[in-house]
């Protein structure tokens, strides 16, 4: 598969939904059956049907199931709530978490779960802090579900530490010692050596007892750039983490940091020069570990086609980007 025959979703303050089907040369925007210039903060594939996706705005949960054609608002207690997060649980037999078990974080900082795909939903009881001086209101910027347990569930909460669920959801407590900062933007597992990772406004952190105790890797020392936000993991590459940096929210200038063992080490990417902006935003897609794509906070697009360590700048830009997907396009799509 190259690059170009892929569908690259790109999710916008303001702007709504753009879809390119051309890997990211040419887009244009698709939100039939939501608001044009909605806030798009989340997105998420299903992972065993790409014509499906959730994204969430500030007027709710809303779904696709024909490749962002169209969408349709999954009617529910999130109706008119900012949504920051959304995982799909991986699948597992029954007894271990519904195939279709689907997290939502909002803001101000509550968590929705679902255990039928969206038909119904449930409010777990969690104490999350609801506001925060300087930004208002916490919000629920990440989930990230134990790659063999997926009962086992973290949310990270800006700002507000790091919580865990042991029943896929249903209950939450906080936990974490050491941390840099309550500032949570992203959290990652690595399964060599039971590694979780949260990334912060000042540090990249790293527990090896799923979240109880954290030590900061001085990564402040040691990268370019002071300000840390997303991770991502190449699919089938769990040792391989992406980093995006900047010199502070949003920035004027970012970068990628990669690490290829586990978290342990990280050097800059090859990037064509600094971005406009703190790098936000990746995308990842197992039908191909080698692309990737990321954006600054402020409209830069980028391609990898080579897992991460070296990236290509696109032409298009936007205003502000949030959210980032990937799937391949379907054998009829391609020319």
């Amino acid at each position: 598969m190259n690059a170009q025959s892929v569908r690259l979703y790109v999710g916008t303050i303001g702007e709504g939904l753009w879809r390119s089907l051309d890997g990211g040369e040419t887009f244009a925007r698709t939100s039939s059956g939501m608001f044009l210039e909605c806030h798009v903060r989340a997105l998420a594939v299903h992972p065993r049907d790409p014509r499906v996706l959730y994204l969430g705005s500030e007027l709710g949960l809303f779904r696709s199931t024909d490749g962002a054609d169209t969408w349709k608002r999954v009617e529910s207690p999130l109706n008119g709530l900012q949504i920051w997060s959304i995982l799909l649980l991986p699948a597992a037999p029954e007894t271990i978490a519904a195939p279709e078990t689907i997290l939502v974080g909002t803001c101000p900082s509550r968590v929705f779960r679902s255990a039928d795909g969206g038909s119904t939903w449930t409010e777990p009881l969690v104490h999350m802090r609801p506001d925060c001086p300087g930004i208002i209101s916490t919000r629920v910027t990440a989930f990230c579900a134990h790659p063999v347990d997926p009962r086992t569930v973290w949310a990270g909460v800006e700002i507000d530490g790091v919580y865990l669920s042991r029943d896929a959801g249903q209950s939450w407590r906080p936990v974490g010692t050491g941390l840099s900062s309550q500032d949570i933007h992203c959290l990652a597992y690595v399964s060599d050596g039971g590694r979780l990772l949260a990334s912060t406004n000042n540090d990249i952190n790293v527990s090896l007892d799923e979240g109880q105790t954290w030590q900061p890797l001085q990564l402040r020392e040691k990268l370019p750039l002071p300000y840390f936000r997303n991770m991502a993991q190449p699919c089938g590459r769990p040792n391989e983490l992406l980093l995006g940096s900047g010199d502070s929210p949003p920035g004027t200038t970012g970068l990628v940091a990669r690490s290829l063992n586990g978290g342990a080490s990280w050097q800059p990417a090859r990037m064509p020069g600094r971005s406009n902006s703190t790098m936000w935003n990746f995308a990842v897609n197992p039908a191909n570990p080698d692309l990737i794509f990321a954006s600054s906070v402020s409209g830069q697009l980028y391609r990898s086609t080579d897992g991460g360590a070296s990236w290509q700048k696109l032409a298009r830009e936007f205003g502000e980007i949030r959210a980032l997907a990937w799937t391949p396009l379907a054998a009829s799509e391609r020319t």
